[in-house]
């Protein structure tokens, strides 16, 4: 069975990593043009948000 995290970074989008590879960044500012992706808009616009992680076994 594949490990799944995912992580939230402060200040930035959600991270899923399966096996240890990041396979996404998802849009958590709710302001990216390219949703549900991170375009980095969140660093524009001064986003923020504290870190976090879950892990899906």
């Amino acid at each position: 069975m594949n490990k799944v995290t995912i992580k939230a970074l402060e200040n930035g989008p959600f991270i899923v990593e399966v096996d240890g590879k990041t396979v996404s960044a998802l849009c958590r500012c709710g302001k990216s043009e390219n949703k549900p992706y991170c375009d980095g808009t969140h660093a524009k616009i001064g986003f923020q948000a504290n870190k976090s992680e879950i892990k899906i076994i």
